[in-house]
């Protein structure tokens, strides 16, 4: 592989030591760089946009520090991975804290799994979602090279993704309702889960979007 570059978007919020030491290891030649600042993010060749906690306050920083403009001209330009709140951020509207407006990149709310969520036996289920789970890959897309349909991923999340445009979903998980795992459009792709929590399927994703060029 070619050196490479990519920068990790630190809004001060997600365990981003984990997600850098993770794609050190599955690109040993590349360099990659936790940072706020636009032109080193801009600069590099791919981003990933990651997130753990409130919604609110993971909007709150992302508009503090201007990085919603930064998010989508890299967007446009490079390969862009989301995760966890960072991809619930490219919607619409979340529910979370009484209703939060987002990035707006994808058409699509972020929905509450509910107090009361029952699996197909009738069993309760609790909130947050956190754990392993099996991932259906609804379409074909280079990140998902080497990755058995059906891989289990680690998931840690209280909000699901409702897309508009269905067609955009790429993985779909379910967890009392069935939710929208992965989505992606042209040079972007998102996820709910962790891959960098993901061992061997999440470490392979990672590879994959490390050797993506952006083609869907």
């Amino acid at each position: 592989m070619s050196a490479t570059t990519v920068a990790v978007i630190d809004y001060g919020m997600g365990n981003l030591h984990s997600a850098a030491k993770a794609l050190e290891t599955v690109a040993p030649g590349a360099k990659v760089i936790v940072t706020a600042d636009a032109d080193k993010i801009l600069s590099a060749d791919r981003v990933v946009f990651p997130g753990v906690g409130a919604i609110r306050d993971c909007m709150g920083e992302i508009l503090r520090l201007g990085l919603d403009q930064v998010v989508r001209e890299a967007a446009q330009s490079r390969p862009l991975l989301g995760i966890c709140v960072g991809m619930q951020s490219l919607m619409t509207r979340s529910e979370e804290n009484g209703g939060v407006d987002c990035l707006n990149m994808f058409a699509g709310q972020v929905k509450f799994f509910g107090d009361n969520l029952h699996d197909a036996r009738g069993e309760k289920l609790k909130v947050p979602h956190m754990g392993w789970n099996q991932v259906q890959q609804i379409r074909p897309h280079p990140l998902w090279k080497n990755i058995a349909d059906g891989s289990r991923f680690y998931f840690v999340h209280s909000y699901y993704i409702q897309l508009e445009d269905e067609t955009l979903m790429t993985g779909r998980c379910e967890y009392g309702v069935p939710f929208t795992a992965a989505l992606g459009r042209e040079n972007v792709f998102a996820v709910q889960f962790h891959p960098e929590k993901s061992q061997k399927a999440g470490l392979t994703l990672l590879k994959n979007f490390m050797e993506w060029d952006g083609q869907a």
